[in-house]
């Protein structure tokens, strides 16, 4: 039997199952709907069709099956068409269940079809990366990217379960796990200094047998802030928090096009950008943003632009980003390692600095 932990938000509530192989849990879950008589459909990567087609098979059988392009790009209005279209073929009706195979574009993506399709309707997570994993399958956050910026539309839509299997990280390939790593790392630098230290005491891979552990500590960490702040509506803190790193990483994603830098890259170097940020408003010293940037290189992940990019760009990506409020960013920094608070009212002019410091030019 997978263990297993429940995200607990009222009649929205959901578990988590976790284990080596779910092939077995997942079918069985697919059996219980199919026995009330509810229709099933699958959205997946053309990647993982092709990697893991037995696993596919073994838990849907013939079921229809919607294998989308993968890369950030597929977190589009286009693409979100064509998986409500896709829906509509199949005649999946408001009792159905559409089921996310894959990392986080999928399921942003079809969590967000989901949510949208007949105004609402169940899906469940099968996460594949490690970045999915331990983050974006976990909180019913959903949706695309537009041009002007990263996750500009969607809904807040939660899983009726999430399965995370961890044999279906062998496959991935090692610059997705790294970029997995990227979130790994803020859990432990906003909440968790006993995780920090162990992921500097020894780096993870695929192949740490801490591996499972880790996974798992990560997401009762989310579920513990989801709880608390579901739709992120906390004036200070809450689930805010879960976004250290990511206005200067959606910022580098969205310059950059959604193509240079996996999500995980953009804010790994974003980590590495908030260190530099909370150390000039006094929250971390320089050997505390030295420390950042060693356990970020350790798990093979840049901490600087590896091209140039222009500060006005960047600046006005962060414009656009989602997490301003009355004109103005509101920041997550550190006020230590494993202490992560929100703040508003910084100087531009200091994130400009920080931006600079992994590679931005005026």
């Amino acid at each position: 039997m997978a263990e297993s932990f429940t995200v607990n938000l009222g009649e929205r509530s959901y578990p988590i199952w976790f284990g080596v192989d779910l092939v077995a849990g997942v079918r069985g879950k697919v059996a219980e709907f199919q026995a009330a008589g509810r229709k099933i459909a699958v959205v997946t990567d053309r990647n993982l069709a092709t990697q893991q087609g037995a696993a596919l098979r073994g838990m849907f059988g013939e079921l229809p099956v919607l294998a989308l392009e993968p890369g950030e790009a597929t977190k589009s209005l286009s693409e979100l068409g064509r998986v409500l279209d896709f829906l509509a073929s199949k005649r999946i009706d408001r009792t159905g269940v559409l089921f996310a195979v894959g990392g986080g574009v999928i399921g942003d993506l079809a969590g967000f079809a989901a949510a949208a399709y007949l105004r609402g309707v169940d899906f469940v997570q099968i996460p594949t990366t490690l970045l999915a994993m331990v983050d974006s399958s976990v909180g019913g956050k959903t949706g695309i990217n537009l041009a002007a910026g990263k996750n500009l539309v969607g809904a807040f839509h939660q899983p009726r379960g999430v399965f995370v299997a961890t044999d279906l990280l062998a496959t991935l390939p090692a610059r997705e796990f790294a970029a997995g790593m990227a979130e790994v790392i803020k859990y432990g630098l906003l909440g968790d200094a006993a995780l920090l230290n162990q992921l500097e005491r020894a780096p993870l891979t695929v192949a740490s047998k801490e591996l499972a552990a880790v996974i798992r500590r990560c997401c009762q960490l989310k579920a513990k802030i989801v709880e608390a702040d579901e739709r992120e509506l906390a004036k200070e803190g809450g689930r805010a928090l879960l976004n250290l790193g990511h206005t200067f990483g959606h910022a580098i994603e969205q310059v950059t096009g959604y193509g240079t830098y996996l999500h995980g890259e953009a804010v790994a170097i974003g980590l590495c950008a908030a260190a530099r940020l909370s150390q000039k408003i006094g929250g971390l010293s320089a050997a505390d943003v030295m420390r950042v940037d060693a356990v970020v290189a350790a798990h093979g992940l840049s901490v600087r632009l590896r091209a140039s990019l222009a500060i006005s760009d960047l600046r006005a990506a962060m414009a656009r980003d989602k997490k301003v409020r009355a004109g103005g960013l509101r920041f997550v920094v550190l006020k230590s390692l494993g202490e992560a608070v929100t703040q508003s009212g910084i100087d531009p002019a200091l994130a400009d600095a920080s931006f600079r410091e992994v590679g931005a030019v005026d």
